[in-house]
């Protein structure tokens, strides 16, 4: 009995111990930012954002090789600085913000590549399509302002839209398409403790 309460006590102090060690970071929502860019009518490019998004962002080790990322964006917060175009854009033709009211990334892998570099691998789901992803991320650092502990990140990727079913190919005279296939996608992520 007492090598079992022993056992149990040791495994309850590890699992603490662990559980402690672990740090989540929360999104900055006035410091972080989901962009977007896409080609239009093949010689130019149209920007956008969303504005309501979360993110949430844990790790034990001070290298973040054991990190995790979770992300959640709505899809009616896009915005392109034209409403015709945004409300298009929420519309079945593209997002279809009433039917897939959320976009949603989970990491799978957070690798080192440099100094301050890593490789995110997940898990992005677009109009209830999930397919993997690999953002290239750069980690700013972390300071101390204003009582709290803040880090910064940076990350970029490019998806074909159509892969996630956001298939509208509405083309020009000359056959290319009015809004491109490819999509670039910024982030940044400012965080607390």
């Amino acid at each position: 009995m007492v090598k079992r309460t022993a056992l149990v006590f040791a495994l309850f102090i590890a699992a603490t111990s662990t559980l402690a060690a672990q740090t989540t970071w929360n999104t900055d929502l006035a410091h972080s930012a989901v962009k977007f860019t896409v080609a239009h009518l093949v010689i130019s490019e149209v920007e956008g954002s969303f504005k309501s998004f979360d993110a949430t962002f844990t790790t034990s080790k001070d290298d973040f090789s054991d990190a995790t990322l979770t992300a959640t964006i709505k899809v009616a917060s896009i915005f392109t600085d034209n409403e015709k175009r945004d409300n298009h854009l929420k519309s079945p033709d593209f997002l279809d913000a009433a039917k897939y009211p959320e976009i949603t990334f989970k990491s799978t892998s957070f690798s080192k590549t440099g100094e301050a570099t890593y490789r995110i691998a997940g898990d992005l789901t677009i109009r209830g399509v999930t397919k993997p992803v690999v953002l290239d991320a750069v980690y700013k650092g972390r300071v101390q302002a204003w009582g709290k502990t803040v880090i910064a990140l940076s990350a970029i990727t490019e998806i074909n839209r159509f892969d996630f079913g956001v298939k509208w190919d509405a083309k020009i005279e000359t056959g290319g398409l009015v809004a491109g296939e490819k999509v670039k996608i910024a982030i940044t992520f400012e965080g607390t403790k």
